[in-house]
């Protein structure tokens, strides 16, 4: 690609990418993965012909990163891929710039399943199951199955949509700031960690309608129900170690604002909330943490108080003193920030993208879909959820040697009269 070319089209990162390329490291993968099971084994060939189809419909994933004097910024990657490979033992591997031909995102297949990385800086888990739906339709007609576009599935025959490359976070910044406090230290939730690089992974697969029975039992969505139970679980965690001084109990939970500020950027466009237990209280029964994750949904998730939390981060990364301050001085602050506002504050990160729609057509080709995310900063276990079907996929992924985490939120399940089915690639 002509050098001209590519430094016009050259876009800077939104607030979220900014923050994710500054604290990428070797021992932080600010990494996600989605899966496909499919009925039948991978053509690796057919798949690679579908990435090379699908790729030129999102320019948001055909990018590179680059570092600038005082910024980092998306720049049209001309060398050849991504290519497709065969999966590893360690998924999520944390990114390394300039290596694979500067790609930020990862194909791989194993046996009936198809996996999707990206690098979330790129886009959030909105915008890549939006490709990955397109990608897998085009795959199955690369394997002369008929798929309509709709319903998530783009047409890759037709050009990008600018408001697809929009940055949604500055198109909706308003007036006013919301000035939230720094929060209390939270129970970290670590154990011993795994040799370098271990990811241990553990998924369990429960029947969304039994599970939509027993939340519609305490008058609660499933991810209400499964954020509460995995409250309690890290509450109970904590307790085990009869710490004189208990520490409070968070979660941090990512929100589409898609819905509340349309928009069809596939690029990153949500923001964190923090559900947060205090023990010192005294001991919450389940019926008594899912009314408190209700009520601080319901309260906190208006428009107006949401636009001014992100509308802070929008107006930090204009800063005119921040503008000036270079790169290598500017990420070491960002990546101190992160750690004291969005690690320190946190036990663990629980994600569900919800159900994943696809064509009547297409549906007898996925058997299921997963999900999980990247090693965390410190050795402790994220949760991530999808559904697809009848099927309910929870991944635990951390590089922590204990499993007490999700050995006590299956069990969990499992008391409340909930059958799940577990898998893992822990050896021991």
């Amino acid at each position: 690609m002509p050098r001209k070319q590519v430094k016009k089209n050259w876009y800077p990162l939104d607030n979220a990418g900014v923050l994710y390329s500054a604290i990428q490291r070797e021992r932080y993968s600010a990494v996600y993965r989605f899966s496909a099971l499919m009925t039948d084994p991978v053509d690796p060939e057919a798949l690679q012909r579908a990435v090379d189809k699908t790729m030129p419909r999102f320019p948001g994933f055909c990018v590179r990163i680059r570092r600038g004097a005082f910024w980092c910024y998306f720049e049209p990657n001309p060398s050849p891929g991504p290519f497709v490979k065969p999966d590893m033992a360690n998924p999520c591997q944390p990114v390394r710039f300039h290596e694979d031909n500067d790609w930020l995102i990862r194909i791989f297949y194993y046996q009936r399943r198809i996996s999707l990385e990206v690098f979330h800086a790129v886009s959030d888990g909105a915008g890549t199951l939006v490709f990955l739906r397109t990608l897998l339709a085009v795959y199955l007609r690369e394997l002369g199955h008929p798929i309509p576009n709709g319903e998530g599935i783009l047409d890759v025959s037709a050009p990008p949509e600018r408001e697809e490359m929009e940055d949604a976070y500055a198109r909706y910044a308003g007036q006013r700031v919301l000035r939230i406090p720094l929060e209390k230290t939270a129970f970290p939730n670590t154990s011993a960690p795994e040799p370098f690089y271990t990811l241990n992974v553990t998924l369990g697969l429960v029947p969304v309608d039994l599970l939509r029975e027993k939340a519609k039992s305490y008058h609660a969505t499933i991810t209400e129900y499964l954020t509460a139970v995995l409250l309690q679980c890290l509450l109970e965690n904590q307790a085990a170690h009869r710490f004189r001084h208990p520490q409070p109990v968070a979660l941090a939970i990512p929100i589409n604002l898609r819905p509340w500020f349309p928009s069809k950027t596939l690029r990153n466009f949500i923001l964190t909330m923090r559900l947060c237990i205090d023990p010192t209280l005294g001991e919450y029964t389940l019926p008594e943490i899912i009314r408190l994750v209700q009520s601080y949904m319901r309260l906190h998730t208006s428009r107006q108080e949401m636009r001014a939390r992100f509308t802070g981060n929008v107006r930090f990364t204009r800063n005119r003193f921040l503008q000036i301050i270079p790169l290598p001085l500017k990420n070491p602050v960002l990546a101190f920030s992160y750690q004291m506002a969005g690690v320190r504050p946190y036990s663990g990160t629980y994600t569900n993208p919800g159900a994943f729609p696809v064509p009547p057509e297409m549906a007898p080709h996925i058997q299921r879909m997963e999900v999980m995310l990247g090693q965390a900063t410190r050795p402790s276990p994220h949760c991530a959820s999808i559904s697809y079907g009848n099927t309910m996929a929870i991944t635990f992924a951390g590089t922590g040697v204990s499993s007490e985490t999700e050995r006590r939120f299956f069990t969990h399940l499992v008391k409340e009269g909930l059958p799940v089915r577990v898998e893992s690639n822990r050896t021991k």
